[in-house]
């Protein structure tokens, strides 16, 4: 039987998004051209997508109705650095309005500076794989914290680098369309640069502010990897799955820490390089030990039976406890839930998805763990990569061709949630039957 449960006293109540996903407009970066060569399952193109840019205000009183406390949204590097070292005033200047509007809704703005983009001109340099990478977004990060730091604490330098490299750099599926695990590493030892330089430029310029307040890190995509069976063999697959996509982004970007096959740091460490320990969590995978030349070591599968997504992914709450607790005892740093959602486009698993995610956190919270927000994926339907509209995260339904936005049953639970600060016994009543 389902019971109410309130929230942590700290935990802030918002959802997520992505500049490339929803702003539409911007023709300067690496997804655009993607696109336009047909990457993408249903044909989709990166603009209109739910055209936020023009849209801004429409979109803030909706999170505003949600009960938002909190949005992490990103910005599209193409747009504030359309030329290698040119930084456009007016995009900028557009992105500061966004941010005022949501602080003047009571929103606080949790700033990613990437995700997943690219402009056009780093990508076709060479991208992640250029020498001075780290460099190059140090001077992006500089330039956003010169003019936004007076209105934003709250920080994520990179997102999910172990999927965009997994992506892009050894499947071949994203932008720049790599199939090298050479490479992968490369660009992963730069990106974990890019974040320590981007991490201490954020607090240098802040600091000069005189703000005392910030809070950056990075929204490291975790996973549970389990094994399959009882073979040790899959136990130590599991193993290397789990230490190969997320431990060596987990260290290199939380304590510093270059574990191989990474090259050494060319960044100079400051310590401890995040303030809280970002968690997108999403599902679990069974591993098997089936080496051949195409799995390379190990086969990825759901349980049998489990409840998935539209996407095929399993719905696995449990694995949300089991992470968090996990890496809040390895390294000891504050909890920021980044991104947690559900591809459900005909919104019948999302409230009791929210339900069940939520009250893991209920779990953590009384164990002791600092959680201080909860970001849902998504505000509303996007443009979701490779799936393009086929896949539906949103709390508001979007209609592509109108642009119209209705807010889902699961959106007004979320609300609900959000304004009562935890699940009553009307809420399960009225939206978990």
């Amino acid at each position: 039987m389902l019971k109410p449960f309130a929230l942590p006293e700290n935990l802030l109540m918002g959802s997520a998004t992505a500049s490339l996903q929803i702003e539409g407009g911007d023709t300067n970066n690496s997804w655009y051209a993607w696109a336009e060569r047909g990457g993408i399952a249903d044909g989709s193109k990166t603009s209109p997508a739910a055209d936020h840019w023009n849209r801004v205000g429409q979109d803030v009183a909706l999170m505003k109705e949600l009960k938002h406390q909190v949005y992490r949204m990103s910005l599209e590097w193409s747009r504030i650095e359309p030329e290698a070292g040119r930084f456009s005033a007016d995009a900028l200047a557009h992105y500061r309005g966004e941010i005022e509007r949501l602080i003047k809704a009571g929103i606080k703005p949790l700033v990613t500076l990437h995700h997943f983009s690219n402009p056009l001109w780093f990508e076709n340099s060479g991208g992640w794989l250029r020498d001075d990478a780290p460099s190059v977004f140090q001077a992006y990060a500089r330039a956003v914290t010169e003019a936004l730091g007076d209105l934003v604490s709250d920080w994520v330098t990179i997102n999910e680098p172990n999927v965009y490299l997994t992506n892009g750099y050894v499947y071949g599926i994203w932008p720049p369309g790599r199939t090298s695990p050479k490479d992968m590493f490369a660009a992963a030892a730069n990106m974990i640069d890019a974040h320590i330089l981007a991490y201490g430029t954020i607090h240098d310029v802040r600091s000069d502010m005189g703000r005392t307040d910030t809070m950056a890190g990075a929204a490291h995509h975790l996973r549970v990897f389990d094994p399959a069976s009882g073979n040790p063999l899959d136990t130590l697959v599991a193993k290397l799955f789990e230490y190969l996509f997320q431990g060596l982004f987990l260290d290199g970007m939380l304590d510093g820490s270059r574990r191989l096959p990474l090259r050494r740091h060319r960044a100079a460490l400051p310590g401890r390089v995040s303030d809280f320990l970002g968690i997108n969590y999403y599902t679990r995978d069974l591993v098997s030990f089936t080496p051949s030349a195409r799995t390379q070591f190990g086969r990825l599968s759901v349980k049998p039976g489990s409840p998935v997504n539209d996407l095929g992914w399993e719905i696995y709450p449990e694995g949300l406890y089991r992470l968090v607790r996990k890496y809040h005892r390895r390294y000891g740093l504050p909890v920021y839930i980044t991104e947690n959602g559900i591809a459900d486009r005909a919104d019948a698993r999302r409230s009791r998805y929210l339900y069940d995610h939520l009250y893991q956190l209920r779990r953590l919270a009384d164990e002791g763990v600092d959680l201080r927000c909860y970001c849902h994926w998504t505000t509303m339907d996007n443009f979701e990569w490779m799936e393009g509209f086929t896949a539906r995260f949103g709390l508001v339904e979007l209609d592509p061709a109108t642009q119209k936005r209705t807010v889902r049953k699961s959106g007004r639970f979320f609300a609900e949630i959000a304004a009562a600060r935890g699940v009553t016994q009307d809420m399960i009543r009225n939206y978990l039957g």
